[in-house]
């Protein structure tokens, strides 16, 4: 296949605007503000369901009632520790939840 000069100019000017884009959105990621602190945790749906020891379907339950703060990146879901934590303790008892703490050494996490 042959390139005359002309179409490979086009296409150099159209590849090079291209990275000058993907370059300014880099930049822009970068510069952007933390979304979580450093000691914060997130877990997936696999993680709190093991976790809480209930189904997918309780957990996409407590989401749409909006009982469960949660967020999505792609087609993921994710829950920040200290929603979870939240969460728990509004619908134990204080034994429960310290026993629920200890298992999963959330004392010393905020």
């Amino acid at each position: 296949m042959y390139i005359d000069n002309e179409n490979f100019e086009k296409w150099m000017e159209k590849l090079s605007k291209k990275l000058t884009e993907i370059g300014k959105d880099l930049k822009s990621l970068i510069k952007t503000d933390k979304v979580l602190d450093d000691n914060e945790k997130i877990l997936d749906n696999q993680d709190l369901a093991f976790l809480l020891k209930v189904s997918f379907r309780t957990l996409q339950r407590y989401r749409v009632s909006g009982q469960l703060p949660f967020f999505t990146i792609g087609k993921k879901t994710y829950y920040r520790a200290g929603d979870i934590r939240s969460f728990v303790r509004e619908r134990a008892d204080f034994q429960t939840y310290k026993q629920f703490e200890k298992a999963n050494q959330l004392e010393n996490q905020p």
